[in-house]
């Protein structure tokens, strides 16, 4: 079910003054929650963590990984993605209870931990790795240098978002096709050019539970190990901005909060309220439809954002290891820093299975994932920053949402192709390890944020259970704890 097809007239008549109060901001008026659709779905908000999570880190870092250490190293990837499943039913539970984004639970709690994350997506989200590598990829197809390929994919990413009527339809639309195709067309050339013995070692190498040959606890490997592991699924700050998702397609008490337009419909925007919802939790009746709006995400949790994700990493990771096999010598070759042959050895690989047009459409798919990342990324920032701009910022609201929005996306958009021409990265894969290296810090800072919002700004009849936050607590833990030994162990952040 399209959730953003919700209908606006399931919000109920506005008679009831009951407020929630939470934290010292505005309380949050009692209004009925709208019925939850059912459970069994096809793409939804989700769409927007499963672009985002079968990104760069699949398609590419995890891959490189494998042909270097064995696909034994997967034990970690299936801890990142399982942790992000689990963030991600979390992030849902606060976004759906209130319609309000997990920034604004984060000021509820404590307003400077909100302009935290202000300040962190700034500074990560300059880099654009992703479509940097994808240009990459691009490159080899065509010899058009990646540097003009990733600013004109920049500039493009802004045009479309600033000309679309509501921006979320669009964006669900184009990754969605964008998705179908990749997992499809992955799997398809990982049987080509796979064995069943890939398969095989590529499964149990997720249970190989300990593996850390010497060479992975270097100062060149084990930051942009941590990398990868905030790049298994959604990375950095994503699960934060899938709240304004969730409020924007209109899942939960999202139904009452207006969506955002692009900036050349910005006229036809209704005026945002400063606060959220909250519903009856003493009603039985509205306890049974929450329930309902609880199987719906986890749905989206387990079988669509965690199944898909791997199932694309799978195929990825196959294609690896025949990559491997048919080139023994590009193990070294990554080991001395050139770091972008990984794509070109997978390719080959691909190749090998008919013709060289296979290894052109599999770098096809790794430069339609580094725009397809990019998309959603460039949106979540924008969305993301214009909320707590709007909210938070004393003046903001005599501009309108999408004014805002534009303003961020476009900032971002001229900071990306200045960090292209001018940053201190050396190349898209040096761009890439840096954001993911970035990435942990925000995910561990989100995890003990996201226990604070959850534990103390819902009513206790919808708080998490409390071997939900065992897990969201280890999440905390392993992000920081790999990050600060990285950082305290080698003294570096990417070699």
């Amino acid at each position: 079910m399209d959730t953003s097809k919700t209908p606006a007239a399931a919000a109920p008549p506005v008679e009831d003054e009951r407020v929630w109060k939470a934290g010292r901001l505005e309380p949050m008026p009692i209004r009925r929650l709208p019925d939850a659709p059912p459970s069994v779905h096809i793409l939804g908000p989700t769409v927007f963590l499963v672009a985002l999570g079968v990104g760069m880190g699949e398609s590419y870092m995890w891959p490189r990984l494998v042909l270097l250490f064995g696909p034994e190293i997967r034990w970690l990837f299936l801890i990142g993605v399982t942790l992000q499943a689990v963030v991600m039913l979390e992030m849902a539970r606060y976004a759906m209870a209130t319609g309000e984004s997990i920034f604004s639970g984060a000021a509820r709690v404590f307003k400077p931990l909100m302009w935290f994350f202000f300040v962190v997506a700034i500074a990560v989200y300059i880099w654009p790795g992703h479509l940097s590598a994808g240009a990459a990829a691009f490159e080899q197809i065509t010899g058009i240098p990646w540097m003009v390929t990733a600013i004109i994919g920049l500039v493009l990413v802004g045009v479309v978002f600033s000309l679309a009527k509501v921006i979320y339809n669009v964006l669900e639309n184009v990754l969605s096709l964008l998705i179908g195709t990749l997992v499809i067309g992955t799997a398809v050339v990982a049987a080509m050019v796979g064995s069943w013995s890939d398969v095989a070692s590529t499964l149990s190498g997720m249970f190989a539970i300990g593996y850390l040959p010497s060479e992975a606890m270097s100062a060149a490997w084990f930051p942009v190990i941590v990398g990868a592991c905030a790049f298994a699924g959604p990375s950095g700050m994503q699960q934060m901005w899938y709240t304004l998702h969730l409020r924007d397609s209109g899942a939960g008490m999202g139904a009452h909060i207006p969506r955002i337009r692009g900036l050349r419909h910005a006229g036809e925007e209704e005026a945002m309220p400063s606060r959220g919802f909250m519903f009856d939790t003493d009603d039985p009746a509205e306890m049974a439809k929450w329930r309902g709006w609880r199987r719906w995400v986890t749905f989206d949790a387990l079988l669509l954002f965690w199944g898909v994700t791997m199932l694309v990493t799978v195929s990825f990771t196959v294609i690896a290891q025949a990559a491997a096999r048919q080139n023994p010598g590009v193990r070294a070759v990554i080991q001395n820093e050139e770091r972008e042959v990984a794509l070109t050895a997978m390719a080959d690989a691909v190749s090998s299975a008919g013709s060289s047009v296979l290894g052109t459409i599999f770098l096809g798919f790794i430069a339609l994932i580094g725009l397809n990342a990019t998309l959603g990324l460039f949106d979540s920032f924008s969305r993301g920053q214009a909320d707590m701009t709007y909210n938070f910022v004393p003046g903001a609201k005599k501009l309108r949402m999408s004014h805002l929005y534009a303003g961020f996306l476009w900032g971002v958009i001229i900071f990306g192709i200045l960090i292209l021409l001018f940053g201190p990265a050396d190349g898209p894969s040096g761009i890439l390890d840096t954001l993911a290296f970035l990435s942990t810090f925000a995910m561990g800072a989100y995890c003990v944020t996201l226990l604070l919002v959850n534990n103390r700004m819902l009513p206790k009849p919808i708080r998490p259970r409390w071997w939900t936050n065992v897990i969201i607590g280890f999440g905390a833990c392993f992000y920081l704890g790999m990050l600060f030994y990285s950082l305290f162990a080698f003294g570096v952040v990417v070699g």
